[in-house]
């Protein structure tokens, strides 16, 4: 056995190379930032990045996981991308929320994060180029989707840049030592209903007390000597209040879908979805006809969805996602199809599918 001293001398060897290295990497970085710059190229390229990600996945032989390697490198990434141009991002606010979340895991911790009211307040940031993207929530695992952010895009010209998935998971924060001194429980209504079975196997007297947003919720509990509040981890970490129990949620497999919306095209990366809306004419088997060009050219629909049109009476407009980038050739072939069906077809973007 090597003695500690020995070890800790190493550690700081690889310390020095990892500097080293890092400092080169970040020289590479600004001299992208020049070219792209000076050929007017997005700073933000998602499909560089799982690439990034993939390769490295397949090169990792342990003792880090997956997620914490690509919890180290999500952040270099986004140091590098902040030494080429430090993007702002607008989110569905405020601070603490699985948005904000969801935002720094695509972006990092080293761009710019402004929240935002309303998720039509997202897109009207995006449009009015007051920041570079926007991130908001298009689906749940439980809720379904989202009809505010899909009910957006027949009235901008933003398009789908990314997409990001995000656990929801739920903690008691508190600053008791034990759920015995817990007297009161602050949280919003969704929360409260997320965690219902939980507090009513652990916490079966408390007072449960509505309060929003959560990060509200949190710093109520933090004054409160018996109180407690449902949080996530980013809400803990934003208040200053210690996790007094971890995962309360009731459903484990709960998850949210969210998209980065923006202007630029990711090119394909082999594992890629495509966004659309179309409208179809008011006849039997219009529908059905319109999804069998995507059967009949080994499309698979990950997702489909009618909402109103807000352009006509009793008409409808089909949101449909799909696996593939729109180049290949077989999606392309496909939506070639689908115009002849369609009255019109509008592509909402085509992007790197999220792991």
């Amino acid at each position: 056995m090597k003695k500690l001293s020995e070890l800790r001398a190493r550690i700081d060897e690889i310390d020095k190379q990892l500097l080293e290295l890092l400092n080169e990497r970040a020289e590479l970085a600004k001299a992208i930032g020049e070219i792209k710059t000076r050929d007017q190229k997005p700073f933000f390229t998602p499909e560089r990045e799982q690439m990034i990600y993939r390769r490295l996945q397949k090169l990792n032989k342990g003792p880090l996981t997956h997620e914490q390697l690509v919890s180290i490198f999500r952040e270099i990434i986004s140091i590098s991308r902040a030494l080429e141009k430090a993007p702002t991002i607008a989110y569905w606010g405020p601070e603490g929320t699985f948005t904000h979340m969801a935002a720094l895991r695509c972006f990092g911790r080293s761009a710019h994060f402004t929240p935002c009211d309303s998720i039509a307040d997202v897109f009207a940031a995006v449009e009015q180029s007051t920041v570079d993207y926007g991130v908001v929530p298009v689906e749940n695992s439980i809720a379904g989707v989202v009809p505010e952010t899909l009910d957006m895009f027949p009235l901008t010209n933003a398009r789908i840049c990314a997409e990001v998935y995000v656990p929801i998971a739920h903690h008691l924060l508190s600053k008791c030592k034990s759920l015995n001194q817990v007297i009161r429980v602050y949280a919003g209504p969704q929360p409260i209903q997320q965690c219902r079975r939980w507090l009513r196997l652990h916490l079966p007297a408390a007072e449960i007390i509505e309060a929003v947003p959560t990060a509200r919720a949190a710093r109520i509990a933090a004054e409160d000597p018996n109180g407690a509040a449902i949080g996530n981890s980013l809400t803990a970490e934003l208040v200053g209040i210690p996790i007094l129990c971890e995962h309360i949620e009731d459903n484990p497999h709960n998850r949210t879908r969210f998209l980065v919306i923006g202007y630029n095209e990711p090119a394909p990366t082999g594992n890629d979805k495509t966004s659309m809306v179309f409208t179809l004419r008011n006849r039997p088997g219009e529908l059905y006809r319109a999804l069998g060009a995507f059967e009949r050219h080994g499309v698979n629909l990950t997702m489909i969805e009618s909402r109103p049109n807000p352009r006509g009476m009793f008409e409808y407009l089909f949101y449909v996602d799909v696996q593939g980038h729109r180049q290949d050739e077989h999606v392309k072939a496909a939506l070639e199809e689908l115009e002849t069906y369609a009255r019109e077809v509008v592509l909402l973007g085509s992007y790197p599918a999220a792991e």
